[in-house]
């Protein structure tokens, strides 16, 4: 793969929070969210990061890639439409 999305990136971009509030327990903490499965083990991880970027769509956030390597070298790729934004994620409110 030479570009992918950031979902971190993507993440602290979409919900304007600051780059300590992407580690991915807590990403899913503020947004009501619990870590199925075993930390650390990659498929895991992949799921519940695939659940942060399904809620993320659902919230109006359109995610592109955002990396990508050149010459060997990590590069950002800047976004060429506006700015997008959200609230914070809120926890979810319950019926009854």
């Amino acid at each position: 793969a030479k570009k992918w999305i950031n979902i971190r990136k993507s993440y602290g971009n979409f919900y304007k929070v600051p780059r300590n509030q992407t580690k991915l327990t807590i990403m899913l903490e503020n947004l009501g969210m619990s870590y199925d499965g075993r930390p650390h083990s990659g498929l895991d991880d992949s799921k519940n990061i695939a659940r942060i970027a399904i809620r993320m769509l659902q919230d109006g956030c359109d995610l592109r890639v955002n990396e990508r390597i050149h010459g060997g070298q990590l590069m950002t790729v800047s976004s060429s439409g506006p700015l997008e934004g959200a609230p914070a994620p809120q926890m979810p409110r319950y019926r009854n």
